[in-house]
């Protein structure tokens, strides 16, 4: 697949967005302001710790993750974004359907909070994950 320019990339997480800042850290780390990252939370509190990480923009709740995720070239988070239901029930069926449906290149974090294995993923911490979800998204964006 060819790299995409100037990208639009979602940075997705719920509860205190923790996960998700530490990945608009990481990517704005390796990036500067070449691309373009939006802090989508499942509610006000992960959204304003993504955004306190140096994110683009961001949008909290059901209907922006359902505007916004059909408009982005890469979606990043952890995986039980793709699962409704998750995060204590922040992660809406909605959400995680507008989310698996977009034709963004997905990129997840294998992290078994909702009782989720997946096969072949080793068990990191959180930096090293972070680390080759970065490699990954290098691998598809070109800045």
């Amino acid at each position: 697949m060819p790299k995409i320019a100037v990208p639009k990339i979602a940075v997705i997480d719920g509860q205190g967005g923790g996960i998700g800042s530490v990945i608009v850290k990481r990517l704005r780390e390796d990036y500067g302001d070449k691309i373009e990252l939006y802090a989508l939370g499942t509610n006000a509190t992960a959204t304003a710790s993504m955004l306190k990480a140096r994110a683009n923009k961001g949008a909290t709740g059901e209907n922006a993750i359902v505007v916004n995720a059909p408009l982005m070239d890469v979606i990043t988070g952890p995986l039980s974004i793709v699962m409704a239901n998750a995060m204590m029930g922040e992660l809406t069926p909605k959400m995680s359907e507008a989310i698996s449906s977009a034709k963004a290149r997905k990129v997840l974090l294998p992290i078994n909070q909702e009782g989720a294995f997946i096969a072949g993923a080793l068990k990191e911490p959180l930096p090293h994950m972070v680390e080759y979800l970065v490699e990954i998204i290098k691998s598809i964006v070109e800045v």
